[in-house]
């Protein structure tokens, strides 16, 4: 018979919520790291869009929109 004594299980359960609470930590640095990502390529669409609109660049703007948006799609912003 293979039974587990109490100790057994105890160490077991102590594993697996530690695993738990260590791929919960995994996912709210990925989320952060993506947050992080987002708002630098955000910013520098920004600078760039300001940099078009006082040039009175229209294609360059309305390139530079599409990304922002495109941007914000892919990051569900």
């Amino acid at each position: 018979m293979n039974e587990k004594s109490y100790t057994e299980l105890m160490k077991i359960g102590a594993m697996k919520k530690e695993k738990a609470e260590g791929s919960l930590q995994e996912m709210y640095v990925e989320m952060l790291l993506n947050e992080i990502q987002l708002n630098i390529e955000k910013e520098k669409l920004m600078k760039k869009i300001d940099e078009s609109l006082e040039q009175r660049n229209k294609l360059v703007f309305l390139d530079l929109t599409g990304s922002l948006k495109e941007l914000n799609k892919r990051y569900g912003a």
